[in-house]
């Protein structure tokens, strides 16, 4: 059996952080839902008979349409912030600015969520 470890990286117990598998699997579970839920909107949008605000604001208004778009939100930028912190921990190699990076992409996430989820309820529960 051959072995990729260095005799020095197994003396100092340097390798995998047992942390990327449940990353890995959370960025594709998250990608599993959105794709029902983009189909969805593009059919939904598509069968609308017109783009114009009274229409669109109907159609957002309606329960399922509501809590189906504000699935898609939560699920798109949870899938989003996993993929921005791959790309950060593939390009930043300085510890510090990796982790302020992180916190970064986490709260604006996390801003932009929020704030997508409010205007989607704002809408519903005025009509």
């Amino acid at each position: 059996m051959t072995r990729l470890r260095t005799p020095l990286s197994q003396v100092k117990g340097l390798g995998s952080a047992k942390e990327g598998t449940g990353h890995f699997w959370s960025q594709r579970l998250s990608a599993l839902a959105l794709v029902p839920l983009i189909i969805w909107l593009c059919f939904s949008i598509a069968s609308l008979p017109g783009m114009d605000y009274v229409t669109v604001r109907e159609w957002l208004g309606q329960p399922v349409t509501a809590i189906l778009m504000i699935l898609l939100i939560i699920a798109g930028f949870y899938h989003a912030r996993l993929g921005l912190q791959e790309v950060a921990i593939d390009y930043i190699s300085d510890h510090a600015l990796r982790t302020a990076t992180f916190i970064a992409i986490t709260f604006g996430a996390a801003l932009l969520a929020v704030t997508g989820v409010f205007s989607v309820l704002r809408i519903a529960l005025a009509s």
